[in-house]
Parts: structure tokens; sequence; C-alpha cells
């Protein structure tokens, strides 16, 4: 996904993204449910994690091959169609959360997942670096039993090596794509994460 955006909205984006940034310009995008049954080798799959604000995860986790794209967006509140303002107030119920379309053929779901863990801190409630607030909250949203299994085995591994993780595992829910303006943040900006960064947490330098 590539978007030409105005100046003016750029502009906006030169502050971090937390609950001070410009409310989202009221443009709803349809929910996509998490589809529970699992998806056959060579098909385009998908995967959603939430760790904080989303323009960090989204730009590490495009990065991997056989990633086909990633978008930000809010999934897991009790509201439809919520806007940047609503989940950055709290009133949603919604985790800043990316959609990653993959290729099972090149990258497996594991590969994914453990990706998740090393570029955010699994072990802090209730926000991601300088970002509190519920909405930064760090979860993965699984779609079948077997996504459920490989989370629980990294987050097993994790704890055995002293971290105290609080990441949540959830059942699938309806993803709504974020505002134009989230959307490849850093890639289209040319800044760096500010709370994300990659950590060997498993200690076998993979």
């Amino acid at each position: 996904m590539r978007r030409e955006l105005p100046v003016s909205i750029l502009l906006t984006l030169a502050i971090a993204c937390s609950s001070s940034n410009p409310e989202a310009d009221g443009s709803e995008a349809p929910a996509d449910a998490a589809v529970q049954a699992p998806v056959a080798k060579g098909a385009q799959a998908v995967a959603y994690f939430a760790g904080g604000c989303f323009w960090g995860v989204e730009f590490f986790l495009e990065n991997i091959e056989g990633v086909y794209a990633v978008e930000s967006g809010y999934m897991g509140g009790h509201i439809k169609n919520p806007s940047y303002a609503q989940v950055t107030g709290k009133r949603s119920g919604h985790l800043e959360t990316v959609r990653v379309r993959y290729d099972p053929a090149k990258v497996d779901y594991e590969t994914l997942a453990r990706r998740f863990f090393e570029i955010h801190d699994p072990t802090q409630a209730d926000g991601q670096g300088p970002d509190l607030g519920p909405q930064y909250r760090s979860a993965v949203f699984v779609r079948n039993d077997a996504e459920r299994a490989e989370v629980e085995g990294l987050i097993s591994r994790l704890k055995k090596r002293g971290y105290a993780v609080v990441t949540a595992i959830k059942p699938g829910a309806p993803f709504y794509e974020a505002e134009a303006y989230h959307q490849d943040y850093y890639l289209r900006t040319q800044k760096k994460p500010y709370c994300h960064a990659p950590v060997d947490r498993f200690g076998d330098g993979g």
C-alpha cells in the first residue's frame, strides 16, 4: 500500500504516535473478521499483532521476507468502525493492531510471532515505551488452535528466560483498518521508530 498524501496531513505526523496526535480524518474501512480455519500453504495468510504504537510494529514486520503487506488498524473493541480519536480516547476498547499478509510457503507463523516478541517489550503492561494506555497493550489475536499453540510456546520460552510476559492471547475479532495517514508511516516520513527495536530475547541469535 502506497498513498500520496497532502503536505498538510504529512506535517501533522511530526509528533509521536500518542493520544496527542490529530484526530483521524473520519474515513472508515470495513471490518475484516479473522477467519478461524487454517490457511493452506501457497495461499495468502493473515496474522494480527498488537504491540504498542502500530507504526513501529508495522515497520519491522513488513521487512520480513514472505510478507506481502502490513496494515495498521484497530482490533478487539466494542465499537464498529472506530476512529483514531475514539481509540486513543480509550472509548472504544480497541488495541492498536497490525494485520500481516504473508505467504506461508515463504515464511511461517512462528517466525512472524517470534519477531513480534523481539521488536516490542512483552513485559510492559498497559503501554509500550512512552505510549501509555490500554490501546497500547501487548496482544496476539489468534485465528485457530495452531496459532495459539505457537504463541503459547514462544511465551513459555520467554518466561523460562526470566521474562514476565504480559502479552494476552485473544480470539480473532473484526479488524478495522486505520486512517490513511497512519499507513506506512515510517516509510513515508523516513523517521525512526521511537519505542520499538529488535532485541534477541530468545537468546539464540535467531
